[in-house]
């Protein structure tokens, strides 16, 4: 993914609710909320890239860095299933797309340099799953599996950007079909 391609998704996702004071929305996409993910969608050319922003909490049942060898395991484990994207991700098969870059941002998992890094006791882990496809704009659902595969998230906020418009979602465990369409 091309380091311009971040700034590039945030426009495409807040066109929509340009009207919106820039102050509320910063506040509002940046809520640390256990339970919730957001996930950024967009469909873009050759391409579906997944953005997600996530309480480490979700995922390891704490918001540190390990201390244990347990958790230490655990956060491998997390690392591991998260870096296997195309098993928590199955986006449309008309689509035809293959897993490409995976990164990975907690600062408490010693993984990459996350925005706005929280104080000791509120750590996220936020992910980029970019997917190249040759059928990209056909895709009209994605399969989500963190519901399955983790059991502290309960609940999936979801801006998609795609051919077909731009859409808002929410799943609540145990529903993984995240669909857009007009």
């Amino acid at each position: 993914m091309k380091p311009t391609s971040r700034p590039l998704i945030s426009l495409l996702l807040t066109a929509a609710v340009i009207a919106t004071p820039l102050a509320v929305l910063a506040q509002v996409q940046h809520a640390h909320v256990h339970g919730q993910i957001k996930l950024d969608v967009v469909v873009d050319g050759p391409t579906v890239v997944i953005e997600m922003e996530s309480p480490l909490d979700n995922f390891t049942g704490f918001e540190r860095a390990p201390r244990t060898d347990a958790e230490k395991k655990a956060a491998e484990t997390v690392v591991a299933q998260l870096r296997a994207a195309d098993q928590i991700f199955r986006i449309d098969p008309v689509a035809n797309c293959k897993l490409g870059p995976v990164t990975l941002r907690s600062p408490a998992l010693g993984l990459g340099e996350a925005e706005g890094a929280s104080p000791e006791g509120h750590a996220d882990l936020d992910g980029t799953f970019a997917f190249n496809c040759t059928n990209a704009g056909a895709a009209k659902f994605i399969d989500i599996g963190l519901f399955s595969a983790f059991k502290g998230p309960r609940q999936i906020e979801a801006q998609i950007a795609s051919p077909q418009g731009q859409f808002k979602r929410s799943l609540k465990r145990p529903a993984e079909r995240l669909a857009w369409s007009k």
